[in-house]
């Protein structure tokens, strides 16, 4: 199986199912990231030296998760609405046509962050079934501190419909998540090492496990008749 996690910021696609992507590589597969936007340009007086030291950063969670590849855009953080969004599409398009990956994880697109919700939109478009392109099931992750801050009565709350057993990689999430030690913020903060473990908890409580990742099913096909 081919597996590709498309992500706006670095630290997304670990916040997002980083203990999945380790449980597909653990299984075989191969496993992608493709992160659109720097993640510091919208911070004011960011460096070249800033933002290579985190997509350093990037790819040394990505090894310790096993991830096969990770491939940075230089679309802008928090201003990919200034960015027509069939550049966006066509981009992540040229992706498929290499990869071929056969299921996607990638943003809610009701997240709070204008850049997570582009991203969904241009990841569904480029992947709508066609002959041609090989997605056979696509994912929702969410985000702490952009999922569960956006507004529930005008676009509808994230409700997870697929839960993953992560028990054995939750820890290999966490230690990841330690090279991002720039973006993560003390508890209580949503975006804390010790809320992504209790958000593991609660999801695990929701679907019988002791930790779990948990998705939304966006668009699945299947061989069977």
């Amino acid at each position: 199986m081919k597996v590709l996690v498309v992500a706006a910021h670095p630290d997304d696609e670990i916040l997002g199912c980083g203990a999945t992507m380790a449980l597909h590589a653990l299984q075989g597969h191969e496993v992608h990231h493709l992160i659109l936007a720097t993640g510091l340009s919208s911070r004011g007086d960011t460096s070249c030296v800033q933002i290579d030291e985190l997509r350093r950063a990037s790819q040394l969670a990505a090894t310790s998760l096993g991830v096969t590849q990770v491939i940075h855009a230089d679309f802008p953080d928090n201003s990919m609405d200034d960015v027509p969004l069939i550049n966006i599409v066509k981009y992540i398009e040229s992706f498929f046509g290499r990869f071929n990956p056969d299921i996607i994880y990638t943003h809610f697109p009701y997240d709070l962050n204008v850049d997570h919700q582009l991203v969904s939109r241009a990841v569904i478009t480029a992947a709508r079934p066609t002959v041609e392109c090989s997605v056979s099931e696509i994912r929702f992750f969410e985000i702490m501190s952009s999922t569960e801050w956006a507004n529930p009565l005008l676009n509808g709350a994230f409700t997870p419909n697929i839960y993953v057993n992560v028990q054995s990689t939750i820890q290999k999430k966490l230690d990841a998540l330690n090279f991002y030690s720039d973006e993560m913020r003390t508890f209580p903060h949503p975006r804390s090492c010790e809320n992504v473990l209790a958000k593991a908890k609660v999801r695990g409580a929701e679907s019988g496990y002791m930790y779990s990742e948990a998705f939304l099913l966006a668009f699945k096909r299947s061989c069977l008749p």
